[in-house]
């Protein structure tokens, strides 16, 4: 099935390429995104044993929702990274700090690599979707609360110029459409660059 969803942004990375930001659509990705979210690479994720009905049935909810969003992510026309942001005020993270207003979560997963891994790749996507968070003016702080054992994903934010906040306990949800468990997590804040 291919997607009608139309591209949201599109960056430049010097040497890096072109990074195409589009909305999910959930029938046309799930199975790419299963493929991605169930391997052990992406066990922080928390979908390993999802099928892809489930899948489906997840970015169905997200794209239903005025407050959280996911997209596709392409270089130069192929698929590299699932991103999703969200308001952090409309989160279960708001139960665990002080939301600021502006303040935007994100989530970024890297679809697997074909062959050896490329100096800079994500650095080169991190550049791109920095710039499509800030590019939204309401937007005053991108905030990350990656898993907390993910030592690779905390590094990662941190040479991106995040500033590490405490390790907080995110609360389990329990509802008809959607069930995540709670989590241990990293809190990581980013001003924009005029602010740093």
């Amino acid at each position: 099935m291919i997607s009608t969803r139309q591209p949201v942004y599109r960056h430049v990375v010097e040497g890096f390429g072109t990074v195409t930001i589009t909305p999910v659509d959930p029938a046309a990705d799930s199975a790419l995104i299963h493929s991605w979210v169930t391997e052990e690479r992406a066990r922080f994720w928390g979908m390993g044993g999802a099928s892809r009905e489930l899948v489906q049935e997840i970015y169905e909810d997200v794209d239903r929702r005025t407050t959280h969003h996911a997209f596709m992510i392409d270089r130069d026309g192929e698929p590299v990274a699932l991103f999703q942001t969200y308001d952090c005020a409309e989160d279960r993270v708001s139960e665990c700090y002080e939301v600021r207003p502006g303040d935007v979560g994100v989530h970024l997963l890297i679809a697997p690599t074909k062959g050896a891994a490329e100096r800079g790749f994500t650095a080169g996507l991190l550049t791109a979707f920095i710039a499509f968070v800030f590019s939204d003016p309401a937007t005053r702080r991108i905030v990350g609360e990656p898993d907390a054992r993910n030592a690779k994903a905390i590094a990662l934010l941190e040479r991106t110029g995040f500033e590490l906040g405490p390790e907080i306990e995110l609360p389990e949800i329990d509802l008809p459409e959607v069930y995540l468990p709670a989590k241990r997590a990293r809190l990581a804040f980013l001003h924009p660059p005029a602010a740093r």
